[in-house]
């Protein structure tokens, strides 16, 4: 029998909330001991603040969230935006596997520390959003002179974003070694034989990939290797995979053997670009991407990924707001999160058969 033919076809009427007076009442305490008992505060004895407790366990009763945070002086509301988005659609980012686990982490992280993550749109500061009481704003891969970061730090809201703030008042920062992650990767193709590697990489300005482009730089120069540089001008799978296109197909015979792609995009994807123009991987090229795609562990070959730890992100980000919000920290911090390099069969050549 369901709940509204025991009602003569009427659904039950929910369950009144439980109120702190109600509870003081039941215990036989007053609403003023039964509040100091609940938050751990005023000089109770043991028996008493333990009856209150149970009382209130056994009633279901649950604080007004609204109220508490009111009294503490915060929403306890956290605002979250991709300044390198700022362009498209407001959740077009959620397409891409790294800013999709990076933005599940951050709300997951900052959820288990008691403060809720709102989504924003980018590219300003959004009459939408402007006036919503955010107790800080984290601000993911910001673009050069950001105009979001500007117009949060001028109002006084404090900013979580990449390194390029380091030691701006009010603004604090984690961040990845673009460099060295790029040196790794292009050392690992090294070690494996290839001497005309190609680099796939955004047109962007946001902080990391200006140092990848840079990165990349220095390491063909200390090598005595010539760039080979392909910049794609939008996110997204099919501009990606012209952008490979684009790299695998060089005018003359100096074909490349090996493939970096810094801009996401599908491992099958690629994989199946080299193979369309005539390339084997990895017996003619080989092939690093940086993703978080899971599927290239489940492509053939494997495709060896350079991971930039987007939960690991995510949690040095919400230990330093943490520290901001709740422990009065001021000064300006920082953390740099080291990437991971996941080899897999894709860049490992194999031997002569």
């Amino acid at each position: 029998m369901t709940e509204a033919s025991r009602h003569g076809g009427q659904p039950s009427p929910p369950l009144p909330r439980v109120r702190l007076v109600d509870v003081a009442r039941e215990a036989g305490l007053s609403k003023t001991t039964v509040s100091a008992a609940l938050n751990g505060t005023g000089r109770l004895s043991p028996e008493v603040r333990e009856k209150a407790r149970e009382t209130a366990r056994r009633m279901g009763y649950r604080p007004n969230a609204t109220a508490r945070h009111l009294r503490a002086g915060r929403a306890r509301l956290i605002g979250y935006v991709v300044g390198e988005f700022a362009a498209t659609p407001w959740t077009t980012f959620l397409e891409s596997p790294y800013f999709a686990r990076l933005t599940g982490a951050t709300a997951a992280t900052a959820l288990r520390r008691g403060y809720a993550v709102v989504l924003l749109p980018a590219g300003s500061l959004q009459s939408e959003w402007a006036d919503l009481s955010l107790d800080a704003v984290v601000v993911a891969d910001p673009v050069a002179d950001d105009p979001v970061v500007e117009g949060l730090l001028a109002a006084g809201v404090p900013v979580f974003t990449d390194r390029s703030v380091e030691g701006l008042p009010g603004a604090y920062w984690v961040d990845v070694d673009a460099g060295g992650a790029v040196r790794e990767a292009l050392d690992h193709l090294r070690e494996q034989g290839a001497r005309r590697p190609v680099l796939v990489v955004p047109d962007s300005t946001t902080r990391f990939h200006t140092e990848v482009f840079a990165a990349h730089r220095e390491w063909c120069a200390a090598h005595d290797l010539p760039e080979r540089v392909v910049r794609v001008g939008e996110p997204g799978n099919g501009p990606v995979v012209r952008g490979v296109e684009t790299a695998l197909t060089p005018e003359g015979r100096d074909r490349p053997d090996a493939l970096l792609v810094v801009a996401e995009a599908s491992p099958p994807l690629v994989l199946e670009a080299a193979r369309r123009l005539g390339y084997e991987v990895p017996d003619d090229l080989l092939v690093v991407l940086v993703s978080e795609d899971a599927t290239a562990l489940h492509t053939e070959p494997p495709v060896t990924t350079l991971s930039l730890r987007p939960e690991a992100v995510a949690e040095a980000g919400v230990e330093h707001l943490v520290e901001v919000l709740e422990h009065g920290r001021r000064e300006p911090a920082g953390t740099l999160v080291p990437t991971r390099l996941d080899v897999r069969a894709s860049s490992v050549r194999r031997p002569p058969a």
